[in-house]
């Protein structure tokens, strides 16, 4: 395969093998993403009570006529 070219040290010959460095990182920081988010979601409820949109945290409550 490397008759052609005298001196010349293959390292890798495939491009899967030349890209798994690149994508390597990418696929590990999606992983704990997705990992913190499963934990997240199953972890239950918080006790907090939504807030009402209408008398949201910092507005006061609307007024009848």
């Amino acid at each position: 395969m490397t008759d052609r070219y005298d001196g010349v040290d293959l390292l890798a010959d495939h491009s899967i093998l030349l890209a798994v460095p690149a994508f390597l990182p990418a696929f590990l920081i999606a992983g704990v993403v997705v990992v913190i988010a499963v934990r997240d979601r199953r972890g239950g409820d918080d006790g907090d009570p939504p807030d009402d949109p209408a008398t949201g945290p910092d507005t006061e409550p609307r007024k009848e006529d």
